[in-house]
């Protein structure tokens, strides 16, 4: 039986992969020093990027010119997206709501490692992305991102000390903030690169982005989504009333980035229609097929078949004058006629125009102008938290996104049973546009929300409330924006998800000897502890074999006792686990007569190698297809 990789996927090797299979002469072998021993050596498959640079000789730009985006540690950043890593995602039942049932998602951690851990179970799999990640305002960021610099650093990679070590001074008069350009642009790319593995073919992301940033942002994304995706930057009307304060101009609006994933599959939705919009449409002659309104028949300009002659049910004669024409060819117009789609005017003798019923017309197009009346402004945005939490007196979000904002993008970018994903998730305005967006429109999206639990500061109401995150927070928007949603429409909700399953991010479920066993001797193994850390639970296990699996984290699951031994099936046999010490034989036989897809146990579930060997036998006897390996 083959053990589990318990670590994130390791992206640089998936890109290897995906060169050998276009290019498998470019892949070579090279000593890999860090797994190789003095009794054992190791070699990895590595591109030959000469070779391929000959075999791409047309395409690549010779010289060193190129047009290209650039900032110090972007290298960096690029290694820092690929590199796996030995972490986990623990199920926090108690913090969840609704958790056997539910399908939302609320993930507690640093979202590049958290991204970089969903990378197999919503592999395009997401149909939208939407983040408001922070702004660039000239400050260090709460995220620990490894390759974000230190001043040495940056002035070393950004030529502020020449040669020979002295300043530079073409550079010694910038100020802070190309630094923070830097450390900014690193932040953003590695999670994008990641997010947009979890995209599908035809999924979308919205970015909201302010001035400082959004000429950088879009570099970044021309890179990661291609500029051929780019679809729109939409500007967003943040307040409703300009500042008469302003030293300049009024700063009244925003950006919204949007990049599809592949231009050629994407569709974007359209929104509902306005009551104005339905208003212009009459139904003067009581046509059974409703309400319409006329439309014209003649366009400019001369064209082949567009000029004859049209009977009125009067008798009266009409033709188009000159230099324009009739839009329909004869036989269409004739046809328009006798099904009565034609519009005469009440006495029969007016010009003819074409009906065109409100049932024929679908939703109203978006406009690139984000309204404030449609789409919400910050103020309504305060006012939506404010509802929610009128026992805090300061609620503990400066600038969070209107629900409306949301919510209508939402209808532009996903259907009614796709997943949204959120990775800079906030106050968690995402969870509660969805969970209204559900209701109106009787859908079932469904949300992952992962957010950083960065801890409050200087709010003591909410810390006696046992909020000291904004995580925490956000977990109880959530429980009661889904409270008061189905309290105001409760003979329509009574289905709706308000629920969310809660997973925090965490060292991995092994120890050290798990993934090093070759350095250690069986004498010595025999004297260590479990290579499974003791605080670790089963469903942490299971998850944890989830992750590695690529099974989402939202589908059923339940637990049940086979003969004493605790026996976890996950979506009624996608996987069977059992984590139990010295299983009996008989349990295994019950477990592989249920002909699970994936099975998986201790390594100590069994006392020695033979009774390892005689499960691999039990399973290929009544359950062939099922993959089963060991933690």
């Amino acid at each position: 039986m083959d053990r589990m990789r318990m670590e994130s996927v390791d992206m640089t090797q998936k890109n290897v992969d995906k060169i050998a299979a276009l290019f498998p002469n470019c892949i070579t072998e090279m000593l890999d020093e860090e797994k190789s021993t003095p009794e054992e050596k190791v070699y990895k498959r590595v591109v030959n990027f000469d070779l391929l640079r000959q075999m791409l000789s047309v395409e690549v730009i010779e010289g060193d010119e190129a047009y290209e985006f650039s900032w110090v540690g972007k290298k960096a950043a690029i290694i820092e997206a690929n590199k796996p890593i030995r972490k986990t995602l623990r199920p926090c039942k108690e913090d969840s709501e609704e958790w056997d049932t539910t399908k939302n998602i609320y993930i507690e951690g640093d979202n590049l490692e958290v991204l970089k851990l969903l990378q197999e179970s919503y592999l395009g799999a997401i149909k939208m992305i939407y983040i408001d990640p922070p702004y660039n305002t000239g400050h260090d960021f709460v995220y620990p991102d490894s390759f974000v610099m230190d001043s040495e650093i940056y002035d070393a990679g950004s030529g502020y000390f020449d040669e020979n070590g002295n300043v530079n001074y073409s550079r010694a008069n910038e100020n802070g903030r190309p630094r923070y350009h830097s450390d900014w642009c690193s932040l953003m790319y590695s999670r994008l690169i990641l997010s947009r593995n979890l995209l599908s073919d035809n999924g979308v992301i919205f970015i909201s982005i302010d001035e400082n940033e959004v000429h950088n942002m879009r570099k970044i994304c021309d890179e990661v989504f291609g500029d051929m995706n780019f679809i729109s930057q939409l500007g967003w009307q943040k307040v409703y009333s300009p500042k008469n304060q302003a030293r300049y101009f009024s700063n009244d609006y925003e950006f919204v980035l949007c990049y599809c994933k592949n231009i050629n599959s994407f569709t974007l939705g359209e929104l509902p229609r306005t009551d104005a919009m339905n208003a212009r449409y009459k139904n003067p002659d009581n046509d059974p097929r409703g309400d319409w309104k006329p439309g014209d028949c003649v366009g400019n300009g001369v064209r082949k078949n567009g000029y004859y002659d049209v009977t009125g049910p009067t008798g009266k004669v009409f033709n188009v004058p000159e230099g324009k024409h009739w839009v329909y060819a004869p036989e269409t117009m004739k046809k328009l006629i006798e099904e009565n789609r034609i519009w005469w005017g009440k006495d029969g003798n007016s010009f003819p125009a074409v009906k065109q019923f409100l049932s024929d017309v679908g939703g109203r197009k978006a406009s690139s102008l984000l309204m404030y009346e449609d789409y919400g402004h910050t103020d309504m945005a305060k006012k939506d938290l404010i509802k929610l939490f009128p026992d805090l007196v300061k609620v503990p979000f400066d600038t969070p996104k209107p629900i409306k904002l949301i919510k209508m993008l939402a209808m532009l970018g996903s259907g009614d049973h796709d997943i949204i994903l959120d990775f800079f998730a906030g106050s968690a305005t995402t969870a509660h546009s969805i969970f209204e967006l559900n209701a109106e429109k009787d859908s079932s999206r469904q949300f992952i929300l992962v957010q950083l639990p960065e801890p409050l500061s200087d709010n003591d109401e909410a810390n006696n409330m046992g909020m000291n995150t904004i995580s925490d927070v956000a977990k109880e928007r959530i429980r009661r924006a889904g409270k008061r949603v189905k309290e105001e429409s409760p003979l329509t909700t009574q289905n709706l998800d308000t629920g969310f399953r809660v997973f925090k991010l965490d060292d991995g479920n092994m120890n050290d000897v798990y993934y090093s066993a070759n350095d250690y001797s069986q004498g010595m193994l025999a004297m260590l502890e479990s290579n499974i850390k003791a605080d670790r639970t089963d469903l942490d296990l299971l998850f944890g074999c989830l992750l590695e699996w690529g099974l989402p984290l939202s589908l059923p699951y339940t637990s049940e006792k086979i003969e004493g031994c605790t026996v976890h099936t996950y979506n009624d046999g996608d996987l069977i686990a059992c984590f139990d010490e010295n299983i009996p034989d008989s349990v295994i036989k019950a477990i592989a007569k249920r002909q699970p897809l994936r099975a998986v146990f201790r390594d100590s579930s069994f006392a020695n190698s033979p009774s390892k060997i005689n499960v691999g036998e039990v399973f290929k006897l009544l359950a062939p297809d099922t993959r089963v390996k060991v933690i």
